[in-house]
């Protein structure tokens, strides 16, 4: 996954890198995948913050104004990170996040329940698995933007900050509003592909988006990716994420005040707005009880399709046996807990290792409790 992109390190020398990273590496730089001599070297620089216990859920459930005087829209200033999941960034653009985008995990989890209602569990299982992927261990900082380069480090400097839009864990392959990684741009607002978005909402949902518009566009999305793409992978992790990121939309964009047939209806503005401008609508009340995301499987089951990837070109998919899917969702975790952590971090010490307990026990809260039994890659 990730690691094949960190790769690159493999042909920089020691001397260059100690040179560069001293002046260079942000706090929010994501440590996965580097050697012992880089983490040596990078660690200790770095102001060690202790793992951060996991913040209560919220008391109040209910829909209520949140794009009010507390929380006004703001457009992100040069420097300010913004990725390719538009929920997070409207958090960001409105304060519920701190709005340069780098953030600790309880305030990703605060946020997400402040501003959208999310479920609790859903929130913690979803912020730990991007946190252990993309974000700082040893700073317990996140960035919601893309890789950053080093600037002054090597000719060309590599990409090693990492952010949310790193390819093919959370962002992926086959997004509604993004396009491929192999195309050049996984995080930037693609109109193209948001016309593709109102296009099908018209025709399968009388302009509105909602789950039935989101099983269409999902299986076109894979269909036109296996045809275009000869990198396309659809593996867990990202094989779940997709269909999560198709039924968002319908859970969280909408006003909770709607009812009846208007509830789960997503209109063509009010979708620009979270999409394109990161910013609630003008009155916007977030969604009405807690969302925990039941919408991926009623998406899946329009057009089921098994875990798989290009191979040798376009047009190939091939099924892959050992990824999780939706009928073994406790693979998902085990397979990210001791393939997908275990192998951006093999020999983890000290601090790093201390951290990287912590925080996979704090993923593994996020399960619903005893439908899993939690593995331990690093030990007790």
């Amino acid at each position: 996954m990730r690691i094949v992109t960190l790769a690159l390190y493999s042909v920089l020398t020691i001397l260059h890198f100690n040179a560069a990273v001293s002046l260079v590496f942000p706090s929010y730089g994501s440590l996965a995948g580097l050697s012992t001599e880089q983490l040596n070297h990078i660690i200790p620089r770095l102001e060690y913050q202790p793992p951060q216990m996991p913040p209560p859920p919220q008391n109040d459930t209910s829909a209520r104004l949140v794009n009010d005087a507390a929380h006004p829209w703001m457009p992100a200033r040069p420097g300010d990170q913004r990725g390719p999941c538009p929920g997070l960034n409207t958090l960001a653009s409105h304060g519920y996040l701190p709005r340069n985008g780098i953030a600790t995990p309880a305030q990703i989890i605060n946020a997400v329940q402040e501003g959208f209602n999310m479920d609790y569990t859903v929130a913690n299982f979803i912020t730990y698995a991007a946190f252990l992927v993309d974000g700082n261990l040893i700073t317990n900082k996140l960035s919601i933007g893309g890789r950053t380069s080093l600037t002054g480090a090597f000719p060309p400097a590599p990409a090693i900050a990492g952010g949310l839009d790193t390819h093919a864990v959370f962002e992926g392959d086959a997004s509604m509003t993004r396009g491929d990684f192999f195309f050049g741009n996984n995080h930037d607002f693609n109109e193209t592909l948001f016309q593709q978005f109102v296009d099908y909402s018209n025709k399968f949902g009388a302009g509105k988006y909602n789950l039935t518009v989101a099983g269409e566009l999902r299986w076109k999305r894979i269909q036109d990716s296996i045809a275009t793409n000869p990198t396309f992978s659809f593996v867990s992790p990202r094989y779940f994420t997709a269909y999560a990121e198709s039924s968002f939309p319908v859970q969280f964009f909408v006003d909770g005040r709607k009812t009846g047939a208007d509830a789960g209806q997503l209109d063509m503005v009010t979708a620009r707005s979270f999409f394109q401008q990161s910013r609630f609508p003008d009155g916007f009340f977030r969604a009405n009880d807690s969302g925990s995301g039941d919408g991926d499987e009623i998406v899946f089951a329009a057009h089921p399709i098994q875990p798989g990837r290009n191979v040798g070109g376009v047009n190939n998919y091939v099924v892959d046996p050992t990824s999780a899917d939706f009928s073994d969702e406790c693979l998902l975790y085990v397979n990210f807990a001791n393939q997908t952590v275990r192998g951006l971090y093999p020999s983890p010490t000290g601090d790093l290792l201390t951290s990287l307990k912590a925080n996979l026990h704090f993923f593994y809260n996020g399960i619903t409790p005893g439908s899993c039994q939690e593995v331990l890659p690093y030990g007790e």
